[in-house]
């Protein structure tokens, strides 16, 4: 059975709901959150006569404190959980990190993007499920989900 587990988080609301499944199997399990921060390109934006840059440090706080209390959560159930934050291509950081946790599967969310667009945002899920050597948990989730 599965003694580590990746967890791979966007901040979305869409991508927690694999939270209640990590819940179930996650008695003996050890869970890394993690959230990768994709760099984002300089912005000119209209009237500002400068470009804006991302910060990266910001980025980085904003990332932690979101998975705080994701964490605490998991701890209060008696699992082992730790946190991890990265800065990359998703997909990459994502398979970098599985296998320096030496995690035993991945487990995410898919957006469940089609057409227009998976074209423009691609599929995280789609390169992780493809280039892993490990099992990929994947389950398919959407905004109307959420809502439900």
């Amino acid at each position: 059975m599965y003694r580590r587990a990746l967890v791979a988080l966007d901040g979305s609301e869409v991508a927690e709901t694999i939270m209640p499944f990590i819940f179930e199997i996650a008695g003996p399990l050890e869970v890394t959150l993690l959230r990768v921060n994709v760099p984002v390109r300089p912005m000119i934006v209209e009237g500002a006569g400068q470009p804006m840059f991302e910060d990266p440090e910001s980025a980085r706080v904003d990332a932690e404190e979101y998975l705080t209390p994701l964490a605490a959560d998991l701890r209060r159930r008696g699992v082992r959980v730790k946190t991890e934050v990265r800065r990359g291509a998703a997909a990459v950081e994502i398979l970098k990190a599985a296998r320096e946790s030496k995690a035993d599967v991945i487990a995410m969310t898919t957006h469940g993007r089609t057409g227009l667009g998976r074209l423009l945002f691609g599929s995280v899920a789609e390169t992780v499920l493809r280039e892993s050597e490990l099992p990929v948990l994947l389950m398919r989730s959407t905004e109307a989900d959420v809502a439900r």
